[in-house]
Formats: structure tokens, C-alpha cells, sequence
């Protein structure tokens, strides 16, 4: 092969060395043996020799910086602001908030749609009849509607939910029968959830009162007494006729007494070992449940259900039944309602090692709704603030019906 020799003298001249402070272009010769078919095919290359680590640092240290931006000036003050000393304060935590990086970076707490579990009301029919009482909710229609409702949540990543159900009045008694029918509402719809979304987290509600002709959690005696024992024996046939069904977790909230070591002991002579018990081990008688109960079309015939629920005066008492809970075989323990029981749920999560959850609750959601509808607040930062709080008191999961609102938001949609 012939080859040429190609001199190429002085080649660094193309360096503008003004750029390289206090450097000249070195003068060298490079000899290329280049093949002579490469000089008929490709232009001639301009080649550039750039100074080394070395050199730029020597040129710093005999003082020939290079030029960089100056010094921002410092902000002025208002006109009029006083003059006065700076405080002597060793730590000013404002440091750590002053840029959204900074707060962003230090922020103790955080919140995803994995922390949500949806609750959904289902009825017989086939259309989706809204709530008055709760905007954006609706008795979901159980072949049709819920399941596009799931389908919208696991699309921004809600893959837990709960199945409230709207039974019939001709399917009430005063013992609750229905409630554990195999072919019930909730079976059929959990049947039929876990067929079209295997790994769906499908929770239950373990109580009488969508099933009891006297809208309460348990059997009522004809004195008014609500009778714990017989209405545990009638909970323990419903959860596990729903965990037959494919129920992951089953969600007393009845508030008897010695329920949950009756449930557990109901679950495992079955075979359902696996299956979760998340307790509602403090659930207050709040007046704010009552668009739930208009969803369910649930109130009691009479009275009320302060014999069974806990006071909303009461603090201590939530520890006796965290530990009732807990040496019963609870896996998940509940506070309900959330935000105005902030404390209870920080008093469970300081003295329990099992996950916390807090229930959002139907009146909670439509005060949110209504101020923001009247414009009174700004209803998608409230909405997250509140959830935001709910967790940093303490709770893991939170039962929410915002939960598809809120998960769109933290995957950056507005719709």
C-alpha cells in the first residue's frame, strides 16, 4: 500500500489561546502516516490540541483565574424597612425551607396511591345513581360500573379498595341473614372483581347494619340492647363467606367486643389463614358518618349506636381496645374518622407496632366538596393537605373516597 507522509507543522495555531489563560500553543510537529487512497475521500481535519488538567491549574495558581460571573448583588429591602442588628441565633430552621429543593429534600413525610384504599358503594342495579350527599360518589352498578370505576384507579396506581353494599329492604332481617348468603351482593362482586383483576387488594366490611331491618351493627333485643355475642357469631359466618369468595382483607367495624380472636379463630378453622383482619379497633360515634349512611340508606330505626361505638370524648380508652386488637390477631388496626382524631391515631401508631390505618370519612369528604364548590377554599390543596396529615400522624393506608382525585394529582393529571 502506498502511503504519504503528511507534516503537519505547527497544528495548535488554531487554538485560541487567549481562552487558555497565561497558555501558549506549543510548537510541535506531528509526522501521520496516512494511507493515499484517505486523502481522496475525506477533506483535510483541522486537529486541536486542548491544554491538560495540569496546565489550567498552574495557571490558577500563578493568579490568572479565569473570569466568572460576579457576585449578585444583595437583595434591597423595602423603603422604610428599620435597620436593626442581626438576631444572634445559632440555628435559623428557615435555612432548611428556603428553595422548593431544600424543602423537598427534607420533607419527613410523603404520600402515594399505594397508600390509598378506595372505598366503593355497589347496588343490584345496572346504572350508577349519585349521592347527594357526596359529590363525585356514586352507588356503583356491581357489573358494570364498579368495574370501570377499579379500572380508573389502577390506572393511576389505586389497587386496594372497599365494598360497601346497598341491600335491598326485602333482603333485611333483624338477624342480618344476608349478610353471609355465598350469593350475595358482595361474594358475587368480589367473584367477579378478582376473575377480571387477580392481584386486586379487595377489602370487606364485617358488620349488620347494610343487612339488619334495624339499620344497627348487631342483633337488637326487643328492649333496644344490642347483643354482642350472638351478633359476633353472625359476623364470623359473614367473613368468612366473604373470604370464600376471594376477600383479601375482612374489616370489622362493628365494634363488639371479642370479635376479632372470634373472626381470626373463624378464618383459620376454614382454611383462610391468609386472609387479613384489619380492625376497626377505634371507631368513634361521630355525627360525621352521615352521608355514608344516606349511601347505604343504613341509619338506625331508633336510637343511636353509642353503646357499641367509642366516645368521641375518650382518649385513653383507644389504648384498651388497640390491645384487645392486638392480642386477638389483628393484622392492621383503624382509626375512624381521621382528621378530627389526629391524636388517636398518633397514639396507636407510638404504642403499636402493627400498620395504622385512618378512615376519611363521609363528612369529612363533603365538607371538602361543598367549601370548594362555594369557592371558599381551594378544594385540591385542602384535599391533599388533609390526607397529607393523616399520615404524618401516623396512618399507613387511609380509606378515602378522594383516593382516584388525589392519585390523579400525585401522578400530575387535572382532569
Amino acid at each position: 500500500m502506498q502511503s504519504m507522509a503528511a507534516s503537519i507543522t505547527n497544528a495548535p495555531s488554531a487554538v485560541n489561546c487567549p481562552s487558555y489563560v497565561g497558555l501558549r500553543a506549543p510548537q510541535r510537529t506531528f509526522n501521520l502516516c496516512v494511507p493515499q487512497h484517505a486523502t481522496k475521500s475525506f477533506p483535510p481535519r483541522l486537529f486541536v490540541v486542548r491544554a491538560s488538567d495540569s496546565e489550567f491549574e498552574a495557571a490558577v495558581v500563578a493568579g490568572k483565574v479565569p473570569s466568572a460571573p460576579p457576585v449578585p448583588p444583595k437583595p434591597a429591602a423595602p423603603v422604610g424597612t428599620p435597620v436593626v442588628p442581626s438576631l444572634p441565633l445559632h440555628r435559623r430552621p428557615r435555612r432548611n425551607r428556603k428553595s422548593p429543593a431544600l424543602r423537598s429534600a427534607f420533607q419527613e413525610t410523603s404520600i402515594s396511591p399505594a397508600n390509598f384504599v378506595y372505598p366503593l358503594f355497589i347496588h343490584e342495579g345496572e346504572e350508577d345513581t349519585p349521592i347527594g350527599a357526596m359529590p363525585g360518589c356514586y352507588r356503583l352498578g356491581w357489573r358494570h360500573g364498579l368495574v370501570q370505576e377499579v379500572a380508573k384507579a389502577r390506572d393511576v396506581g389505586v389497587n386496594s379498595i372497599v365494598l360497601f353494599p346497598k341491600i335491598p329492604d326485602a333482603l333485611k332481617s333483624p338477624t342480618g341473614d344476608e349478610a353471609y348468603n355465598e350469593n350475595g351482593l358482595v361474594p358475587r362482586t368480589i367473584r367477579l372483581l378478582k376473575d377480571k383483576y387477580p392481584d386486586l387488594v379487595i377489602y370487606t366490611d364485617v358488620a349488620l347494619d347494610p343487612y339488619s331491618s334495624d339499620g344497627h351493627d348487631g342483633i337488637v333485643r326487643e328492649d333496644g340492647v344490642i347483643m354482642n355475642d350472638e351478633t359476633v357469631h353472625q359476623l364470623c359466618k359473614q367473613a368468612v363467606a366473604q373470604a370464600q369468595a376471594g376477600a383479601d382483607v375482612v374489616s370489622p367495624s362493628d365494634m363488639m367486643d371479642g370479635r376479632v380472636g372470634a373472626l381470626r379463630a373463624a378464618l383459620d378453622a376454614e382454611g383462610f389463614q391468609h386472609v387479613s383482619i384489619m380492625s376497626y379497633t377505634a371507631k368513634y360515634a361521630s355525627s360525621f358518618y352521615g352521608p355514608f349512611r344516606e349511601a347505604l340508606d343504613s341509619n338506625p330505626r331508633f336510637g343511636d349506636k353509642k353503646t357499641y361505638q367509642m366516645n368521641p370524648a375518650n382518649y385513653r380508652e383507644a389504648l384498651t381496645e388497640m390491645r384487645e386488637d392486638e392480642s386477638e390477631g389483628a393484622d392492621i388496626l383503624l382509626v375512624k374518622p381521621g382528621l378530627p382524631y389526629l391524636d388517636i391515631i398518633r397514639l396507636l401508631r407510638d404504642n403499636s407496632p402493627l400498620p395504622i390505618a385512618a378512615y376519611q370519612v363521609s363528612g369529612e369528604y363533603a365538607m371538602i366538596k361543598a367549601a370548594g364548590a362555594l369557592k371558599m377554599i381551594d378544594e385540591e390543596k385542602v384535599m391533599m393537605e388533609s390526607l397529607m396529615c393523616l399520615r404524618r400522624a401516623g396512618a399507613d393506608i387511609l380509606l378515602t373516597y378522594s383516593a382516584l382525585q388525589a392519585a390523579r394529582c400525585l401522578c400530575g393529571e387535572k382532569r
